[in-house]
């Protein structure tokens, strides 16, 4: 009986090591779907729901409940740059060419991001209404629009519905 229990210890630990092997020595892998357009899409649109809560949070007067949507935009924009990759300017994308012609302004930008969502966190987690409130007041012009202005195509400017006769 011991001897079957030192097999299966042999058997376990050669199983380990294989594993870890071979986990020190391949290539990452990929995280998404390999459609870097779809990918960001996808992220963006995450960004915006998660500040969409923000502000509905804030309204409410939640602003320790922040804390958890402003820690996603801050994961979120590590992300960012390893999402817009040479050549993915497609007709589906938003993105300008100016990302890849000004590279270091845009990872400035996501960087900045990351720090202002970082600091609406930290915030929020000292239970901080009155900084929470400011912060959330012009992160949409200093965080995101730090690169939506310079490096997203706007979208298109709904016209006003015509008068009723």
């Amino acid at each position: 009986m011991e001897l079957r229990h030192v097999r299966a210890g042999v058997i376990l630990g050669s199983l380990v090591a294989l594993a870890v092997v071979g986990c020190a020595t391949s290539k990452p892998a990929a995280m998404g779907s390999g459609d870097p357009v779809a990918d960001r899409q996808r992220l963006m649109k995450n960004n915006g729901a998660n500040w969409a809560e923000i502000q509905n949070k804030v309204k409410a007067g939640n602003a320790e409940g922040v804390a958890v949507n402003a820690e996603a935009l801050a994961l979120h924009a590590q992300r960012i740059t390893l999402l817009f990759p040479e050549g993915s300017l497609t007709d589906k994308s938003k993105a300008k060419p100016e990302i890849w012609q000004k590279w270091p302004e845009f990872q400035a930008a996501a960087k900045n991001l990351e720090n202002r969502a970082g600091t609406l966190r930290d915030q929020a987690v000292a239970k901080d209404a009155a900084a929470v409130t400011a912060t959330v007041a012009t992160f949409g012009r200093d965080a995101c629009g730090t690169c939506h202005t310079p490096f997203r195509v706007p979208p298109p400017q709904q016209q006003p519905a015509a008068p009723r006769s």
